[in-house]
């Protein structure tokens, strides 16, 4: 019944409702004289006319007072205010009417009678319409949690009022004031109350609505609420939303960034600009993660002209895509970096200033499984580069490095830590472009990185993949870390390696188990063997090892920023290096994998190779 009334045209509702305020002012006035004189009274003929044409009076003034437009469901105190209104201005014409047309047998006092009935009439069949209505369609509605009872929860409470979807039963706030208080008709709770709220209400989803959180408030409420089965979803704080209103859309996913994030530390505006503000930059590596990001942050950076250099057509044509609005400022080039000659061409061009180098092979097995490739492509890659950047007196040049080139135990460590070498020693032998290396661990959602496996892998139930229960890695947000390459970066003299402080170690273990928790699922073990997701220890990849490391040595230096250091470390000169890589140039060109691993550990100390040569040409299948 109620569905045909929601459906029904809105003429059809318009008329309906009409109808029925007419029916209701006809009774309403029967019954002003009938509570006046104390009987049922029945008028004569004169005064039944009166009695009869109030619709005549009072529909046109609730025309005009919009009381036939609003959703009846959706009715709140402004319309209940335009029908007081209303319905006061009716009275008064009505009573004035019944004076002036001299009728025997209208009271005073029934005018005021019929004025209050009326307002409680009309206005109280609208909020019993709202009611009705819209008890139908909280009966298909989820019970939620609001984790918050602020001005956030509240705005969101009363979003979800008028929600087809959600149906807010408790509050919960770690503020002692609001405890056992009451907003809107819903009660607030301690966190302590949340076991038996779960289950009473049968409660699947919690929405978290804080005001101004911090990273550390989320990772507490988070942490307290991974034990229960129930799905989490995030409100981003007021200052994040568009116009200050809360709305059901801006509810999202709780990512795991939301968990392991650390409080950002506000950036050196100086330093940001320095090296990009009408300046022309160029980005190697332009579609990946952090070159993506990069090209982002230096738009945003005032550059004067941004050359995206990019072998994968697909990636450079996303990017290009992305930064659409920016013509005539962004160049998209197609190119690798193992072309010398193009890179200088490019740089030449376009007179490039800075240079961010952020292309790699960074995927340790797939590097593992093409040894040669992982060398020319990050260790000659890198030197092509360099050379261009030299060649075409580019002043700045930035590498992106990482934490697996520290005592490597992988070809892909041995090659980062190969090209931080080789600007280490150009760095010395020239002067005319200033090199640094940028250090850091994973970052959060790149490509081929645990995390976007981890959520397909329970997307598609499981199971989920670890290679070691004992695996920790350090993980950062692409923008924060792309933001302190930047900065630091503009501090380098020439030769530095800069370190990212990124927090304490993560155990994947852990991690997999947060991401199970915060998808609203359990995970499935011999201590829970009803559980949703299987959590499923596969073995150390080859050249994989537990723990990653951001220093070769102990000596470390502060610098302007606090979450970057600067890595005092040695270094071998360019006359020692280049024999090297002529070297390494002879195996590569003989597809000598062994020749090419024993240059790897001559040239990195600490190299120490986990698994033998995985090289797919090399091995006997």
């Amino acid at each position: 019944m109620t569905k045909a009334l929601i459906n029904m045209p809105r003429i059809y509702k318009q008329l309906l409702i009409a109808s029925t305020d007419a029916i209701m002012l006809v009774s309403i006035l029967f019954l002003a004289f009938s509570i006046r004189l104390g009987y049922w009274y029945w008028p004569d003929e004169d005064l039944l006319w009166v009695i009869f044409g109030a619709p005549v009076i009072a529909i046109p003034i609730f025309i005009v007072f919009d009381l036939y437009h609003g959703i009846v469901r959706f009715l709140g105190l402004r319309t209940l205010w335009a029908v007081v209104q209303a319905v006061s201005l009716y009275g008064l014409i009505w009573g004035i009417i019944g004076f002036m047309t001299a009728i025997d047998g209208i009271p005073r006092s029934v005018i005021m009678i019929n004025w209050l009935l009326a307002i409680v009439g009309i206005g109280g069949a609208r909020m019993l319409a709202r009611w009705l209505l819209s008890d139908d369609l909280i009966r298909g509605r989820k019970n939620v949690l609001i984790y918050g009872a602020g001005s956030s929860g509240r705005q969101l409470a009363e979003a979800l009022s008028q929600s087809s979807e959600y149906k807010p039963v408790a509050f919960i706030d770690d503020q002692k004031d609001l405890i056992k208080q009451s907003l809107n008709g819903i009660r607030i709770y301690t966190d302590a109350a949340l076991p038996d709220l779960i289950n009473k209400y049968q409660i699947q989803e919690v929405l978290l609505a804080l005001n101004t959180p911090s990273k550390q408030k989320y990772n507490q409420i988070i942490n307290r609420l991974e034990n229960f089965p129930v799905h989490l979803r995030i409100l981003p704080s007021v200052s994040e939303l568009a116009q200050g209103k809360v709305k059901i859309g801006d509810l999202r996913e709780v990512n795991i960034d939301d968990v392991l994030g650390r409080e950002k530390v506000g950036p050196n505006w100086s330093l940001l600009h320095t090296d990009i503000e009408d300046k022309v930059v160029m980005v190697t590596g332009a579609g990946g993660s952090i070159g993506s990001e990069l090209c982002r942050q230096i738009l945003n950076l005032g550059a004067n002209k941004l050359i995206l250099f990019e072998q994968s057509e697909l990636a450079l044509y996303n990017i290009d895509k992305e930064l659409n609005k920016h013509k005539g400022v962004v160049y998209p080039i197609l190119g690798s970096v193992t072309d010398q000659t193009r890179l200088e061409r490019v740089c030449q061009k376009f007179s490039v200033e800075t240079i961010y180098h952020a292309a790699a092979y960074k995927h340790v097995p797939m590097v593992e499984f093409n040894s040669t490739e992982g060398v020319t492509n990050n260790i000659f890659g890198t030197l092509n580069c360099a050379q261009a950047a030299i060649n075409s007196k580019v002043k700045t040049f930035v590498l992106i490095s990482t934490d697996k080139a520290v005592r490597p135990t992988n070809t892909m460590g041995a090659t980062k830590r190969s090209a931080e070498l080789v600007l280490q020693a150009l760095a010395k032998h020239q002067n005319s472009t200033r090199f640094s290396m940028v250090r850091f661990g994973n970052v959060l959602d790149s490509s081929g990185s645990v995390i976007p496996l981890f959520r397909q892998q329970i997307q598609q139930g499981g199971p989920v993949t670890v290679t070691d229960k004992a695996i920790v890695r350090y993980f950062m947000t692409i923008p924060e870390a792309v933001e302190l390459v930047i900065q630091a970066g503009a501090m380098a003299h020439g030769g530095e390696v800069f370190v990212l402080d990124m927090g304490e170690p993560i155990k994947i273990f852990d991690l997999a188990v947060k991401m199970i928790h915060l998808s609203g699922l359990s995970v499935k073990d011999k201590e829970n063997p009803d559980g949703d997701i299987e959590i499923r220890i596969t073995g150390l990849r080859p050249g994989e090892k537990l723990f990653e490391e951001l220093l070769i040595g102990d000596n470390v230096n502060k610098t302007k920023h606090p979450m970057i250091m600067m890595a005092q470390e040695d270094r071998l000169s360019w006359q020692q290096l280049n024999k090297v890589l002529e070297q390494m140039q002879t195996a590569l060109d003989a597809c000598d994998q062994s020749q090419l691993r024993e240059l790897l550990v001559n040239i990195v100390p600490g190299f120490k190779p986990q698994c033998g040569i995985e090289d797919i040409l090399y091995r006997d299948y």
